[in-house]
């Protein structure tokens, strides 16, 4: 394989580093007692943790080396199945590393023998039992970590009035005469007619296959009628222009018309199960896009189709796995079947829409990132492997190359079209969708912010797990900071915090060792402001020099020719980790935020606007950011901030507003036609917007509005010993911070 970078000099088997600095392979080290050894590098996905360990050594051994998340009860004996992974095949050139068969040895008697509780999946293996053999990429799957992910997905679609294109109608068929002409599809269509008054154009082709065992299974009367369940699907822009065909007969009377709205994130797929009759969302529920162990964001999706023969239809198996698993799980939690499924809405990025429809998406990995088609997309459930036979899957319409259905969504739901008012609508993820605008007109554009905000490309960087760190304030004059996480409501300096975590945490987890783990994305966009708002970081985000003396002092550590934030420390006594914030862990956020930041700016451009009227923050993690905090970073412009709030996941909004409306459907599609793009990958004004939003809060864009809620430090030398705010009044800027 191609060589790798060069390692880093004071680079260790065993030790941490970024993903994107992993050795080259087959290096030569030497064990505690000199002799040499093979070393190899691991890669953990969704986590991207990396480091090299020597050949031999077990996954689940290279896990907890390299602070993986890898479950265990059974202490490595082959008998628990809890350390299951999957290891992944194939070239990924962001770590240099081409992963073939032999990179982890055969299974042996243990792992050949397994027939624990848990069934080894496909292509899964113990890690307890598995040696790494070569340089590797494996997927620690969520079944196997021990703090699994909390999607943090829910859905409130506001009053919409409901127009289902799918009903049912319950009709007695006659028995079969000898004399009777019709088909056994005609009588039902003519049973549709006299006893509803509907007229249908004919009955789709899946529907036929069980037709005759439906109605012979059909409630009889005494005449010997059978009473039948049968469900129309209709199309077409206008209620009164719509035609009707039967798309499935079910015996006796069914009441639910059921419908799934799916948004098909990169990191995250997230599902709503609905009434179609009645509006009711009956269930949520979401999981992680299996996609992830194969690439963490959408360009290393595409490179891998690119640079593995068969690597398209393998993303596309796992995604459709993932949405029918989805749909199982979501009618499971309702005590109801899959096959009353007759409507499915899927939005996404174009990329993930591509792969899910089993289209090609190399175009969309390079200039001019042509769609194989903007419009909305309609076909059968069993298309698409999912186990709803009966189902019209709707997959809305893109905006533009890398603008697709989930903000065409996210626009339906949040409503800047029919509003005067100019909005601003933010969806962070990997890749960041903005859509600006008012009824007067849209623009929108898409920001490449990478995975950063989601914990990934963080030393401590974590997915939002029981344990990770979501909220942070730190005192402005002692540098001491203070914590929340997730599964805990208490402060870290308030009493019991330390009780509470241990009992709360561990209850979300599957292990009474859980703690405080890491940091994600909410955490990581408070913690950076913060230090630069008690003078830790300038405003060019370089980490102060450690004091000499003083409370200060233990705050900041040096590492190397950078500097290190102590943010947490465990308990003395009990175990855990240390988490800190690296110069590198500041420069990957101001990185993403410069993205997002310039897209913004480069929308406002083009619309000629100073600042929007409002702005919503869309996405899981625009769900749980705190908007001063992101104003203080400079995610967003300067603008009022009791004008910016949450919309939730819009994206999952706006698809079960299109679920449930025919109407909603076709707004969506008209707006989407009139929205202008413009893309920044191409666009030579979107550089030096970067340049300047790379600053904290930004280069030369001032912040009057932000200034009137939070005090913010004066630009001054970073390399000042005791930080960047010497120069400020401690007292009165906690007063002002109180917010």
């Amino acid at each position: 394989m191609p060589p790798g970078p060069l390692p880093p000099a004071d680079l260790s088997p065993g030790s941490v580093i970024d993903a994107d600095r992993v050795i080259a392979v087959g290096e030569a080290v030497c064990d505690e007692a000199g002799v040499e050894t093979l070393s190899c590098k691991v890669v953990f996905t969704p986590s991207g943790r990396a480091g090299t360990v020597s050949a031999g050594t077990t996954v689940l051994d290279a896990a907890r080396d390299l602070g993986v998340d890898l479950d265990s009860v059974c202490g490595g004996r082959g008998i628990c199945g809890r350390c299951q992974v999957v290891p992944s095949m194939g070239s990924f050139p962001k770590w240099a590393i081409t992963a073939r068969a032999d990179a982890l040895s055969s299974p042996g008697a243990t792992e050949t023998a397994y027939g624990g509780r848990r069934p080894l999946g496909a292509d899964a293996r113990l890690g307890c039992q598995a040696r790494v053999c070569a340089d590797l990429v494996v997927d620690v799957p969520p079944e196997s970590q021990l703090h699994g992910p909390v999607v943090r997905k829910s859905i409130d679609v506001g009053d919409i009035a409901l127009d289902p294109l799918s009903t049912l109608h319950a009709v007695t068929v006659p028995p079969p005469t000898l004399d009777e002409r019709r088909g056994l599809a005609q009588i039902v269509i003519d049973c549709v007619a006299a006893e509803w008054g509907v007229r249908l154009a004919g009955i789709l082709p899946g529907a036929l296959a069980g037709l005759h065992a439906s109605v012979a299974a059909g409630t009889p009367d005494d005449a010997g009628n059978r009473l039948v369940t049968v469900a129309v699907r209709w199309s077409g822009p206008e209620p009164s222009e719509r035609n009707g065909m039967v798309a499935a007969v079910w015996p006796g009377v069914v009441t639910a018309a059921l419908g799934v709205a799916i948004d098909i994130g990169s990191t995250t797929v997230a599902g709503h199960l609905t009434d179609l009759h009645s509006g009711e969302v009956l269930a949520s529920a979401g999981r992680m896009n299996p996609q992830i162990r194969l690439g963490e964001d959408l360009m290393s999706r595409v490179s891998y189709v690119m640079m593995n023969p068969g690597g398209a239809p393998e993303l596309t198996a796992l995604v459709r796995d993932a949405l029918a698993a989805l749909i199982a799980e979501l009618c499971a939690d309702a005590g109801l079947e899959p096959v009353s499924v007759l409507e499915v809405v899927l939005v996404g990025n174009p990329i993930m829409i591509h792969i899910a429809l089993g289209i090609d998406p190399t175009p969309l990995g390079q200039a001019p990132f042509t769609l194989a088609t903007d419009a909305a997309v309609e076909l059968d459930g069993s298309e698409l492997d999912l186990p709803c036979s009966a189902a019209r899957v709707y997959v809305g319409p893109a905006i533009a190359g890398h603008v697709g259905a989930d903000a065409a969504a996210a626009v339906l739901a949040g409503g800047p079209h029919r509003d005067e008012a100019i909005t601003l609508l933010v969806d962070v993820g990997t890749n960041a969708e903005i859509v600006l605008g008012s009824s007067n007109g849209l623009w929108a554009a898409s920001s490449p912010t990478g995975p950063a905000f989601e914990g990934a490309q963080i030393s401590c960087g974590q997915r939002a797990t029981p344990g990770a760190i979501e909220r942070v304030r730190i005192d402005p004059t002692t540098w001491t900071p203070r914590v929340r996480v997730i599964g805990c409501d208490l402060w870290s300096d308030e009493p019991g915090f330390a009780e509470a975590i241990e009992r709360q945490v561990a209850a979300g987890s599957r292990s009474a060792a859980a703690g405080v783990t890491g940091i994600c994305g909410s955490g990581i966009i408070e913690v950076i402001a913060e230090m630069y708002l008690a003078g830790v970081l300038c405003a060019d985000g370089v980490i102060a020099a450690p004091p000499s003396e003083g409370e200060r002092a233990t705050r900041v550590i040096s590492v190397g020719r950078t500097s290190s934030f102590v943010l947490y420390e465990p308990p003395e006594g009990t175990g855990g980790p240390t988490i800190t914030i690296t110069q590198n862990d500041v420069r990957a956020i101001q990185l993403a935020k410069a993205a997002l930041r310039a897209g913004i700016d480069l929308l406002c451009e083009r619309a000629g606007i100073a600042a929007p009227d409002r702005v919503q923050l869309a996405g899981a993690f625009g769900a749980h950011i705190d908007p001063v905090r992101a104003m203080v970073l400079g995610l967003i412009g300067d603008c009022d901030p009791d004008a910016v709030c949450s919309v939730g996941n819009a994206a999952g909004t706006g698809a079960v507003r299109a679920l449930l409306s025919g109407s909603q459907r076709a707004e969506m599609e008209r707006v989407v036609r009139d929205i202008r793009k413009i893309e920044t990958a191409t666009e030579p004004r979107f550089q030096e917007l970067f340049v300047a939003a790379m600053a904290l809060p930004h280069a030369t864009a001032p912040s009057p509005r932000l200034s009137t809620v939070i005090e913010l430090p004066e630009r001054t030398d970073p390399g000042a010993s005791g930080g960047a705010r010497s120069d400020r009044s401690p007292r009165r800027s906690r007063q002002r911070r109180r917010r």
